[in-house]
């Protein structure tokens, strides 16, 4: 005891970052009309079973469902994304009239794709989602992405039935998406994203499709660019400050280049010095909903606009100068600065390292400036790698990936960084154990590589319900043999082994470790508690890492057979000893249900058990509630009732009497200030104590079933939990006769043991 007294919390600075809002830095994400991975099991059953049952027809494959339709000669139309307001806007209305067109109605001849598909291809429309097109832009610069993300397999004239597919990372998984060819216009224009070649619809669809994938176009207006890119490639992403980079930025980013990976940066709107604009046909943004004036620094860049990064280069001048080369989504060049086109610093360099750039840069949009010039006007780097592979180094790896889907649910699990120790301990828990160091650790630095990235699902299907990004990071500690959910003292006297370098409201925060092999465990989190949302935690090794659960469901022991006791006299002073005394020692008959007319005086009724007095346990008096409720009484019998009468004899109502005081001590053990009511939090704690094991998801499921508004759950509602627990924990053991854990039931069974609990 004097040991522990002795301790001292550890201290331990969070840091926190939380980006500016505009058209390149808003947030997002998710839910398509994909069920998510893990979808298998029971709580995603219990999360979606008030959906509604989709038609068979939906679920079959772009190819069944095209030739179903040239086969019928039938043009499709999507009814998951019908051309209508719906899938236009949530909140604010187009200030232009929308009529939506297929492509034979827009123009003659239309084509998928002419000439493949380029960055020529992408200009924006009214719709603010320059952070998508600048990852398409960058999607075009790898053929193989690419097509990954637009199978080629399609057009509008072989095998036409107005129905087109493309397919998106979503969450551990690849996702086919159908849409059909209306498209919205306006004086027969396309409204949002074309081409500059009038007849050619690959990126207006591809386009369409994402809009699909989020409920609405206008669901895609502001984000971050990692976020497309990271759905196009399930690749890694990184997130860079420019007023802090990193060494070497120019080296990383021209191996990052060579490997494929993806890159767009913008400018904070609260970054640099900037004028106002007119609204022209080129520099729009949403207002109201849709347009609005543009703000640019003094050298044309567009602040909170999402460029992509193309190219780098070096040309001989009277030194090396490294050159970088972007593209606006836009279509057009607004940068004034050196290395602008016409600009003098082209005169400086040799006729070939100009026919060179000019080569290179091959649309209208893309333009040149130098490295230094980059860093100084731009804030951010998005960078989505495709392998976990570190850009310092030349070394390539083969990387195992863990995939974990996760949930922070409000009063159980949405516990906030470490700033809140009474909640940390409650988030999900992940634990790691790293086998093997790399093999190129030399020394006494033995160390394993492992890449954590944690991501935030279903934000951007919610913004119209008021939604944003949460603040997010995690924390990872070194632990050894605990199986189960670890508590808070754990947390309170030991120091986190590393953790990301600080929580940032973006989709994804991703961090790179070397930690010696051992046993870990993450927590991921939101910054502050009480915020509910999924997640998914995916962690990247060189070598084997194994994810053994931190917490299983125990089953209780089987429970001990019920005596009946005939002679009334001797039940009554059992029952007195236990605790029920006063003046009403004998039960008072009252008839519960409306089947129930008898009377009978050695049979108790829910509704007797409601009627007790609220100092009818020792102690009792000191939790302020007015009894239990009705609904909590038949569960209470239902916990006894071995013959399904719907009521106890005496030696019943004394069995279940005994387990209510011994959980009721419990109770006073966690409840606020003594009185009537327990922390969600808590909950956790007094149910282990009460000998159930559970896993996370059933203490989630306790917090969104009992707790209130204010994440308290009363004397009323813990019995009922508890008496509700225990009587399925029989119930399952007395179905699981060869004591294996598996029970086989059909549907009658099934609604017999939970309808009656």
């Amino acid at each position: 005891m004097g040991e522990e007294r002795a301790k001292v919390p550890v201290m331990e600075e969070t840091s926190v970052r939380v980006l500016c809002l505009s058209e390149a830095s808003y947030e997002s994400d998710d839910k398509s009309d994909y069920p998510p991975a893990g979808t298998n099991s029971i709580y995603s059953a219990i999360l979606s079973r008030n959906e509604a049952v989709k038609d068979a027809k939906r679920l079959k494959t772009f190819l069944e469902l095209r030739d179903k339709y040239v086969k019928k000669k039938v043009i499709f139309e999507d009814p998951l994304f019908p051309a209508n307001d719906s899938s236009l806007f949530y909140s604010h209305k187009p200030p232009m009239k929308i009529e939506w067109k297929r492509p034979s109605e827009i123009c003659e001849n239309p084509q998928f794709i002419i000439d493949g598909a380029n960055r020529t291809d992408i200009c924006q429309g009214e719709l603010g989602d320059c952070w998508l097109l600048a990852a398409i832009a960058c999607l075009t610069v790898n053929e193989k992405l690419l097509y990954r993300v637009i199978p080629p397999d399609q057009s509008f004239t072989q095998n036409y039935a107005g129905i087109f597919h493309f397919q998106f990372w979503r969450y551990g998984e690849w996702v086919d998406v159908l849409v059909d060819d209306r498209l919205p216009t306006c004086r027969g224009q396309l409204v949002f994203t074309k081409s500059f070649r009038k007849n050619e619809f690959w990126s207006a669809l591809l386009e369409k499709a994402y809009a699909k994938l989020h409920g609405s176009y206008e669901a895609l207006k502001g984000g971050n660019t990692l976020e497309a890119m990271e759905d196009f490639t399930g690749g890694v992403t990184e997130f860079f400050e420019l007023s802090e980079p990193p060494r070497e930025l120019y080296s990383i980013m021209r191996k990052a280049l060579e490997r494929g990976s993806l890159m767009g940066c913008s400018i904070d709107v609260s970054g640099r010095p900037c004028t106002k604009i007119k609204c022209t046909e080129y520099a729009k943004k949403i207002i109201s909903g849709w347009i609005e004036l543009e703000t640019r620094t003094e050298q044309g860049l567009v602040k909170g606009h999402a460029y992509s990064i193309i190219g780098l280069t070096e040309v001989a001048n009277k030194a090396k100068v490294r050159l970088i080369r972007l593209r606006n989504p836009w279509g057009i060049v607004l940068w004034k600065g050196p290395w602008c086109p016409n600009s003098k610093e082209w005169s400086t360099i040799s006729i070939a390292d100009q026919e060179n750039l000019k080569k290179q840069t091959v649309e209208s949009s893309e333009f040149w400036m130098s490295f230094d010039d980059f860093q100084r006007n731009f804030t951010k780097l998005e960078m989505c790698n495709l392998t976990p592979d570190a850009l310092q180094g030349e070394e390539r790896h083969s990387w195992m990936v863990s995939v974990n889907q996760g949930r922070w649910v409000r009063g159980s699990s949405a516990g906030g960084c470490r700033n809140y120790p009474d909640t940390f301990w409650t988030n999900p828990q992940y634990r790691m154990k790293l086998y093997e160091e790399d093999d190129d650790s030399e020394g006494s630095q033995e160390t394993c590589t492992v890449v954590v990235a944690l991501m935030q699902k279903g934000r951007r299907m919610q913004r119209q319900q008021g939604n944003r990004f949460f603040t997010i990071g995690f924390s990872i500690y070194k632990m050894c043999g605990q199986t189960q959910h670890l508590q808070k003292d754990f947390f309170l006297y030991t120091a986190s082994t590393a953790k990301c370098k600080t929580y940032i409201n973006l989709r994804e925060v991703t961090e790179r470790f070397h930690l010696p092999p051992g046993e870990y465990v993450i927590i991921p989190t939101t910054f502050e508690p009480h915020q509910e949302g999924e997640f998914i935690l995916r962690v990247f090794s060189e070598k084997q890492t194994f994810f053994p659960p931190l917490s299983v469901i125990v089953p209780l022991r089987p429970c001990q057979p019920i005596v009946f006791v005939s002679d009334r006299a001797r039940a009554n002073k059992e029952i007195e000893h236990d605790g029920i005394r006063g003046e009403k020692r004998k039960p008072k008959v009252t008839i519960a249900l409306p089947e129930q007319r008898h009377t009978d005086n050695n049979t108790i009724y829910a509704h007797v058990i409601g009627t007790l007095n609220p100092d009818v346990i020792p102690g009792h008096s000191e939790i302020k509630t007015e009894g239990f409720s009705l609904e909590t009484c038949r569960s209470m019998i239902a916990l006894m009732d071995t013959d399904g009468t719907g009521k106890l004899n005496l030696q019943e109502f004394k069995h279940m009497w005994r387990k209510i005081k011994a959980w009721q001590l419990i109770f006073r053990r966690y409840t606020k200030d003594k009185t009537c009511s327990i922390s969600s939090f808590e909950m956790r704690n007094a149910v282990n104590d009460a000998g159930f094991h559970l896993n996370n998801q059933l203490y989630d499921i306790i917090a969104m079933r009992y707790a209130d508004e204010h994440l308290n759950i009363n004397f009323d509602g813990y019995i009922c939990c508890f008496v509700r627990l225990e009587g399925m924990f029989r119930a399952f053991n007395a179905f699981d006769k060869d004591g294996d854990g598996i029970i086989k039931l059909n549907v009658l069974e099934w609604l017999q043991l939970t309808m009656y609990s």
